[in-house]
């Protein structure tokens, strides 16, 4: 199985962010289940050692990281309600394991016995906690798209740039309760794939306007507000997104346009980056100059895949549970990261 994903990762067979998290939660799920571990900690090792395989496979895509690290996090959680439940009389225990100023003060973090034999009853536990997050990353859009309610208001005019399936769910949400509103499509070249945006927009009813990529400057100063998807949300609060949304989000803020980003939670990363180079990935120069041009052998082309876009440029990240600013994106990670699985 391991190895299967892992030749699928390195052909880039697999590349959508979702489908790989989805597959690599299946996969350690196959190893919970199926697995010879003495301990909770001999279970955290050949997880992390699966990790690394499968990051390195294909290291543009940060949600296969983000998944491994998700169910340390949850081995560490069940193993430490587990060892609460056995020692309190009152019954199951919830176990808050996110460290806080409040407790570093206090001296109150816990740490975690891994010592413990994993049970039947204590991977039937894990298997669940893992299957509640495969279905949380299939429900993404579901949960998403519940809050355009509160961001698109009539007669608004929102920008975006080329396909993103989690921003077409939030707008044609938005355009079923019959709010008159406009998008104008950046079509993303050279893959051209606002042309696709566009026609399904164009199909729920809403008035669409497609634009080239060196429109947006010209006609960000008729537009209410930028809604971008992302790639990737970084611990810094900055977004890896497609190829173009760098530029439109400067655009935004020189004419003052909030910019919002909409994501699933599976996405946050607990890894920074400062530049464009961070965890970019080259396409096919191909798509933008053909090789039997006879000039073509004499150029080097580049056709990055990604921007990096740094926090201030972005307003609001809206998630499947709920709309966060960039600066809280710390507190994210406590939550759903322990500190020790941030370096797979």
């Amino acid at each position: 199985e391991v190895e299967k994903f892992e030749l699928k990762l390195k052909r880039r067979r697999i590349v959508g962010s979702s489908e790989c998290a989805v597959e690599t939660l299946q996969i350690l799920r196959h190893v919970v289940s199926r697995g010879k571990f003495k301990s909770a900690a001999n279970l955290i090792r050949g997880i992390k050692i699966i990790g690394r395989r499968l990051s390195a496979a294909n290291r543009t895509q940060l949600t296969i990281g983000n998944a491994v690290r998700r169910v340390l996090h949850l081995i560490r959680q069940v193993c430490a309600e587990e060892k609460q439940d056995k020692g309190s009389k009152e019954g199951p225990v919830d176990v808050d394991l996110s460290r806080s100023l409040v407790k570093i003060m206090d001296n109150a973090h816990q740490s975690v016995d891994l010592s413990m034999e994993v049970s039947l009853d204590l991977r039937q536990l894990i298997i669940e906690e893992i299957s509640e997050l495969v279905e949380d990353i299939k429900r993404v859009y579901t949960h998403v798209k519940a809050y355009s309610v509160e961001h698109i208001h009539a007669k608004d005019v929102i920008l975006t740039v080329g396909m993103s399936t989690t921003v077409m769910h939030f707008l044609s949400e938005a355009a079923k309760l019959e709010r008159e509103f406009e998008v104008i499509v950046a079509e993303s070249a050279p893959a051209y794939d606002g042309h696709q945006m566009a026609k399904k927009l164009a199909k729920k009813n809403i008035e669409t306007t497609l634009i080239t990529d060196s429109a947006v400057f010209a006609m960000m100063g008729v537009v209410n507000k930028v809604i971008i998807g992302s790639h990737l949300v970084l611990a810094n609060g900055g977004l890896i997104s497609r190829s173009g949304c760098h530029m439109v989000a400067a655009a935004a803020q020189h004419h003052s346009v909030p910019v919002v980003c909409v994501t699933g939670l599976y996405k946050l990363c607990p890894l920074y980056g400062f530049d464009q180079d961070s965890f970019n990935d080259f396409k096919y120069p191909g798509e933008i100059l053909k090789f039997q041009e006879k000039f073509a052998e004499k150029v080097n082309v580049q056709n990055p895949g990604h921007d990096y876009i740094p926090p201030e440029l972005v307003s609001l990240l809206i998630t499947n549970f709920g709309g966060n600013s960039p600066s809280y994106i710390y507190r994210l990670l406590t939550e759903y990261y322990d500190v020790e699985d941030y370096d797979l």
